[in-house]
């Protein structure tokens, strides 16, 4: 791969060391992948399931930022 840029290579690779965590959270029946934040927030990727009209909701978008507050349910 060629870079032709001004940009100093320590910006390009800076963020490479950093993982990114990934989880699945169901909002109002709507499932979507989202990335976890620093604190209580995420970041939602993309829808996984939902109605058709949730696609049109804009609170649903890609880049939108949830907060995001795990609980523990049990399951008996």
């Amino acid at each position: 791969m060629t870079h032709y840029t001004i940009i100093p290579w320590e910006l390009i690779w800076e963020s490479s060391d950093m993982e990114e965590v990934y989880g699945e959270v169901e909002v109002d029946g709507v499932l979507l992948q989202v990335r976890l934040e620093q604190g209580n927030r995420a970041t939602i990727v993309r829808m996984l399931r939902g109605e058709l009209e949730d696609y049109l909701n804009p609170s649903y978008a890609p880049g939108q930022e949830i907060v995001y507050l795990p609980s523990l349910q049990n399951r008996r």
